[in-house]
This record gives C-alpha cells, structure tokens and sequence, in this order.
C-alpha cells in the first residue's frame, strides 16, 4: 500500500511541476535529494557500525547480563512466562538497551531474535501471544534517554545543538510508552475477562 502511495505522490509531483512550468526546480531537486540521500546513508552507516560494535562488546563482556539484572524486575512483571536467565529474555534486554541509547537500527536484530524466541513459547500459532505484543508495543515506544540517531540527523543537517532536544525526547518518548503498555494490558486483560 505504501509503494502506492508513494507512487502517486511522485507522479503528482512530476505532473504540478510540468504543468506550473517547474521541470527545471524537479530535476535539480531530484538530483540534490539523491546526493544528500547517499551522504546521509554513509553518515548512518558510520554510526550505526560503532554502536553495534559497541553492543556486541557490551555482550560479550557481560554489561548486557547487568543490565539484563537492572531491568529484571519490571521485565519479569511484564513478561512472567520468559525464564530471566534465558536467551528471549535476553534479547529482549538487548533490544531495550539499544532503544534506550537510540539506536533503533540496531535494535532490530535483538527484537526479530526475541519475536522467534517468543513466537517459540507460543508454539509458532499464527495468532500473537499476550507477550508478543507487549513486546512490540515496548519496542515501537522505545523509551529513549540518548536519542543517538536523532541527534547524529540533526547534526548532519546543521543543527548548532543536536542534542538539545533530549528533554522533549525523554517526556514524549516516556509517555508513549506508558501509555501504550497501559492500552496493551488494559486490552490483553479485557481479552482475558471476555473468554
């Protein structure tokens, strides 16, 4: 659906730009947009290899298991079938640290790791598990104390302060996630009550 929509804005762009005499403003905005696309591409790649280097370090030195420790508690409140010592829990931490540093790129092969291992503890049905979908709704919410990516944007456009934002991202992205675990369990439990 969205390869149509796309479509058709591009094909209504080409069509007012011909028609308002602006073919010349198209196809200099056309060839600007690709070079900024590619410098932006190569700027995202640089960030998004250094922190993924630094969370497989984080792994492997046993940081993810502390943090893994820290977040238990509530993790354990929300997510009662995992075994805490087991690899979807695991994930699941990783999945969150990076959402919490801003790096929602990297984030995404620790969540695909954990949905399979959640999608495990559901015996593969088709239907998603009341933990599966408190897993997304965390995920897409993604709390997040050091909005890393956005900041990297920001910079790469020529924002003086990139990171001064973080407030307004600390408040919108934390009530994001209130709110959605709130509706996720609020309608998982009105699920529950109407069976």
């Amino acid at each position: 659906m969205l390869n149509y929509i796309w479509s058709a804005i591009v094909v209504a762009s080409i069509i007012c730009s011909v028609v308002c005499g602006n073919t010349q403003e198209l196809s200099t905005a056309v060839i600007d947009s690709g070079a900024a696309a590619i410098e932006l591409l190569i700027t995202m790649a640089g960030v998004m290899c250094l922190w993924s280097g630094i969370m497989k370090i984080a792994e492997k030195s046993g940081f993810t298991a502390l943090i893994a420790k820290v977040f238990s508690p509530l993790l354990r409140l929300l997510f009662p079938n995992l075994d805490p010592q087991g690899e979807t829990f695991g994930s699941i931490t990783m999945n969150i640290s990076a959402n919490l540093l801003g790096l929602g790129n990297t984030a995404t092969p620790f969540g695909l790791k954990a949905m399979q291992g959640l999608n495990k503890l559901n015996g593969g049905s088709k239907t998603a598990s009341d933990e599966m979908v408190i897993f997304v709704v965390m995920n897409t919410a993604s709390l997040q104390l050091l909005p890393t990516m956005l900041g990297t944007l920001r910079q790469s456009y020529g924002s003086k302060a990139p990171f001064e934002i973080m407030t307004c991202v600390w408040i919108s992205s934390a009530c994001a996630l209130a709110v959605a675990l709130t509706l996720a369990i609020g309608l998982n439990k009105f699920k529950v009550g109407r069976k």
